[in-house]
């Protein structure tokens, strides 16, 4: 499609291409820009993400946990298009535009905790292009493939560069067998071009299985050998935040213990979006936001 900007991250290409280096920053901003200091900031530049511990306390940890329970046992809500069921259970996978849905989560974004260092991060303005509330149950919790959520908002959504940053806060223990998420740090410096072409109306199908937009089994292989596999752990409360660009991924979880988190994108006011990439038509605007006014306090 022709969006009227030059496209920098080519995909869903028609025969293999070979990934090449991002030629954008992975951190825009300063020490000075927000609460972050320079060591975790040049860690988070290096590798791709950083983790902040205690980022809630256990008692709004409990309160955020009691409105996932709310949110999932609405029955009215399930018929909303914005949440995802799990493929073969039929039980809640996702809840899209969650900051829409639930003043508790709106207010979470506004939080300085959370929106200083996506600012810092970004060097910018940023506004929400994606928040969803995941849950990973236990027993029959299915996992995400590996991919950049960057070539799909690119292909998909029509983002230009990858200057967004994911925020994703736990509300229970992650360990590392429910279900945490794999990242490959360092793995935001590489663009992997996808194949494939994208179906009409694709995120019907790819938010409860992607197929479109995966990278190869030998992409894969590459990047682990050249990057190795990170693992997000820790108690709940904690938050992991993780380049757009990043691959990433996460297995089934078939212990007792389920995995739910808050997931927060946010890009940067400077890189909005235009037309899709490498799809007919933008995905609808609950999983790519085309409100791109600031958040503020």
């Amino acid at each position: 499609m022709e969006t009227g900007v030059e496209d920098s991250y080519p995909t869903r290409v028609p025969a293999p291409a070979e990934p090449f280096d991002r030629v954008d920053p992975t951190v825009w901003g300063s020490e000075a820009d927000g609460p972050i200091d320079a060591a975790t900031l040049a860690s988070h530049d290096a590798k791709g993400y950083h983790i902040v511990e205690g980022l809630l306390s256990p008692a709004e940890v409990q309160g955020y946990w009691q409105e996932l329970v709310r949110l999932s046992g609405d029955e009215q809500l399930k018929a909303d298009e914005r949440v995802i069921t799990e493929k073969k259970t039929g039980s809640v996978r996702s809840i899209f535009e969650v900051h829409k849905i639930s003043e508790l989560i709106a207010e979470l974004v506004r939080d300085p905790r959370v929106l200083d260092r996506a600012r810092q991060i970004l060097g910018s303005e940023v506004y929400i292009h994606q928040s969803r509330v995941n849950y990973m149950p236990g027993f029959k919790g299915t996992g995400f493939y590996w991919h950049s959520d960057f070539e799909t908002w690119h292909a998909e959504d029509g983002m230009p560069r990858p200057r967004a940053v994911s925020c994703s806060i736990a509300l229970t223990d992650n360990y590392p067998f429910n279900g945490g998420l794999m990242v490959m740090p360092g793995s935001q410096r590489t663009f992997v071009p996808c194949v494939g072409e994208t179906p009409d109306d694709y995120y019907k199908s790819s938010l409860k299985e992607q197929e479109i937009g995966v990278p190869s089994e030998n992409d894969i292989t590459k990047l682990a050998a050249e990057y190795g596999i990170d693992q997000f752990t820790g108690p709940a409360g904690s938050a992991l935040w993780f380049d757009s660009n990043i691959m990433h991924g996460s297995g089934n979880n078939i212990t007792p213990y389920p995995r739910s988190n808050i997931f927060l994108v946010f890009n940067s006011a400077e890189n909005v979006l235009v037309e899709p990439f490498a799809a007919a038509k933008p995905r609808p605007t609950f999983i790519g936001s085309r409100d791109f006014t600031p958040v503020t306090r």
